[in-house]
């Protein structure tokens, strides 16, 4: 390999420019460096330096040309907004106005020298400005005519871009119409950004995990990667989503009054009103900048509250006359402004590695780290999956490395620093054998996931029955994963249909139990029997079956022995169900141990019958309206609450948006219910008009 294509190579080269004078930097290697860092991001998704060297080196570059006009390259990244298309995208398609990139800001000084100079060209003494989030995902653009959508663009080099209509015709979210006429327009183009909610990313990384694949690095990756994909059923796997944030063109019908906009937040209401989901539901207004530089400070500490992941906020000036009258430079506009958040990394050790065998058999490295905070958590252990997640990585017991919390939450290794290892670090040798059961491991084919295959593996039956009894698939409150484990020893439980033939009487004269204690078990374990059929499906630890896909097989049967009569084919045709998962489901319902099992679990009393689809058609008072629950409710739990809604034939979401119609609130409730407050068209109840509505 030409060492001029490393990431070593330009990330010294971009020390050294950056250490030297600005007389003597030589333009044509700056010109390189910013060159490579654009192409790793934009190109491969994968970013080979921080944003703040970047930016330097940019402003650097910008500096350069002022001072020498005569020496502008034609190549230079100043004389475009973004880069060369991938080869690998579809046709290209011309955006209607550029899609300009945004001036980043890190502190309190960048944001009064912003204010500054928009007070200069505006000629006013103060200026009110907007706050939303700076969301960390694809950056699209959307054009419809006539109501209709037309065509969904990436930014590309920010001239044109990829056509990935076909991808975001996938996303539930978009509207494929929209009453655009109604408001005296014919023509629209609507700037936005597509993302991956932090718990889709979570599930579609188990989903690759089971698969034995490599794991999505960071919500981010996994929503750009998504939209290059051409086969839109697998795109719609990955459910993605989108916020819209500006209008970058609106054109007027022949005849009729248009509808006007003065402000960034009529804009953003506009853009609701019209059925996206907006930033006007996250939009914070500010007076003077002193107010909007407490806000983001504050702003910062709560990032983790979103659903979905933001590296920033982006400010900009409220009025839009005075945004057009500020206008724009080649590289941005100069009415708004990026606060970028600081960086979430830290740098640790790798002292040892252990292998956890998970529900389904799955073996998985766990690297054991030198302790270390990261963004307020302690980081001691952190999953590297599989064999060829290691190998790409390059990782050895001993290694230096670079952590972050990939969507805020989830620790991963972003790198190693090679350069610090002295000769002591050592490979990770994958055992032949299960560290549990002893019994000897097996890889598929096509898979990268070592598994044990002994579904007597003591640790594989414990994680199978603390899964079935957890809040997602049973309940059974009393039944955690201590109690578990010690009826396991006991010899009480041995598989599931073993928790619901427990001997209370022997567990009464067990330490740490009572009668009070065992009563209450016993009436959690009968309270389980009745759960919905798709809690029971994903009880069961079937590989590939999420809690939505589980909801989705529920709907399609009568009774959970109706899937040993689907075919592969007929599982594909449900949604979110491809080839992988239809074939494992049809492999698990030919099993005669399982079905032995099931029949064994409804004769202990258990519901298999789809009760939900029974009483949905009886009663169907909330046929048609959704709900979303923030804060406790006290006189029932939440779970509890968002079945009754889907009983009655209503459907429950995750977040606030122009789609909902009721927010139920209950104590201590969160930003979902002041979102909700700035939107006229969703209305919020408490929890006993919930439960009155529900009667």
């Amino acid at each position: 390999m030409n060492t001029n294509e490393t990431p070593i190579y330009y990330l010294n080269l971009a020390n050294t420019i950056l250490a030297m004078p600005e007389s003597e930097i030589e333009i044509d290697l700056l010109i390189d460096a910013i060159t490579y860092f654009q192409q790793e991001y934009y190109l491969k998704n994968a970013p080979a330096i921080d944003d703040a060297r970047f930016d330097q080196l940019f402003n650097l570059l910008l500096r350069w040309e002022q001072h020498h006009p005569s020496g502008i390259r034609p190549h230079s990244p100043s004389q475009r907004v973004g880069i060369h298309l991938s080869q690998n995208f579809q046709q290209s398609q011309a955006h209607l106005v550029p899609m300009l990139s945004l001036e980043n800001s890190y502190d309190a000084h960048d944001l009064i020298d912003f204010d500054k100079k928009a007070k200069e060209l505006c000629e006013v003494a103060q200026i009110e400005y907007t706050i939303e989030p700076k969301y960390d995902g694809v950056s699209v653009s959307l054009v419809y005519e006539n109501d209709i959508l037309v065509r969904a663009v990436t930014r590309g080099d920010g001239i044109e871009g990829e056509d990935i209509t076909q991808s975001i015709c996938t996303i539930k979210s978009v509207p494929l119409k929209i009453p655009l006429q109604k408001y005296g327009y014919q023509q629209l183009e609507l700037r936005g950004e597509v993302l991956m909610f932090k718990k889709s990313f979570e599930a579609y990384n188990m989903y690759l995990e089971d698969l034995g694949l490599p794991l999505l690095a960071n919500p981010r990756n996994a929503a750009a990667g998504s939209l290059r994909i051409k086969d839109s059923s697998e795109v719609a796997r990955r459910n993605l989503d989108a916020f819209f944030y500006h209008i970058s063109y609106l054109q007027a019908n022949a005849s009729g009054s248009p509808h006007i906009l003065k402000t960034q937040l009529e804009s953003l209401e506009f853009i609701q009103n019209l059925g996206f989901k907006s930033s006007f539901i996250f939009l914070k207004t500010c007076p003077n900048i002193q107010e909007v530089i407490t806000s983001v400070l504050n702003w910062e500490q709560t990032r983790d509250h979103y659903d979905f992941e933001i590296d920033g906020l982006v400010i900009k000036i409220n009025n839009l006359l005075y945004q057009e009258k500020m206008g724009m430079t080649s590289h941005h506009p100069r009415w708004a402004t990026a606060y970028k958040f600081k960086a979430r990394q830290a740098i640790t050790v790798i002292k040892d590695v252990e292998f956890q065998i998970g529900k389904t058999g799955a073996i998985t490295p766990v690297a054991k780290l030198e302790p270390v905070n990261l963004s307020g958590v302690t980081i001691s252990s952190i999953s590297i999956h599989n064999a060829d997640y290691i190998k790409e990585k390059d990782i050895r017991i001993g290694d230096t490395v670079i952590i972050e919390r990939a969507g805020d939450v989830i620790p991963q290794i972003v790198r190693v620093d090679t350069s610090a290892r002295n000769g002591l670090q050592h490979d990770i040798i994958f055992p032949d054998s299960c560290p549990n059961c002893h019994q000897p491991t097996f890889k598929q084919p096509d898979e990268a996931i070592l598994r044990c295959t002994n579904l007597d593996c003591s640790v594989q039956v414990i994680a199978r029955l603390v899964h079935f009894a957890s809040k997602n698939a049973l309940d059974i409150s009393s039944l955690g994963e201590a109690n578990i484990q010690k009826f396991y020893q006991e010899g009480f439980l041995k598989n599931i249909p073993d928790i619901f033939r427990l001997p209370y009487g022997a567990i009464e004269n067990m330490d740490g139990f009572g009668i009070k204690s065992v009563n209450k078990l016993k009436q959690a374990i009968e309270k389980s029997k009745s759960q919905p059929l798709h809690r029971i499906i994903y009880g069961l630890c079937i590989r590939f079956i999420g809690e939505a896909t589980a909801k989705t097989l529920a709907q399609k049967i009568h009774h959970i022995l109706d899937l040993t009569q689907k075919s592969i084919e007929e599982l594909q045709t449900y949604d979110d169900i491809g080839l992988k998962t239809a074939q494992t489901l049809h492999e698990y319902f030919s099993n005669p141990l399982h079905i032995s099992m099931i029949h064994e679990l409804e004769h202990l009393g258990l519901s298999l019958k789809n009760i939900n689809n029974v009483s949905s058609t009886i009663l169907g008072n909330l046929q048609g309206q959704s709900f979303l629950f923030t804060g406790t409710l006290t006189r029932c739990k939440r779970s509890e609450a968002e079945a009754l809604v889907e009983q009655q034939g209503g459907v429950i979401l995750q977040t606030v948006s122009s789609k909902l119609n009721f927010l139920v609130v209950g104590n201590d409730a969160g930003s979902k219910l002041e979102k909700a407050k700035k939107m006229n068209t969703i209305k919020i109840i408490n929890e006993d008009e919930f439960l009155n509505l529900i009667q």
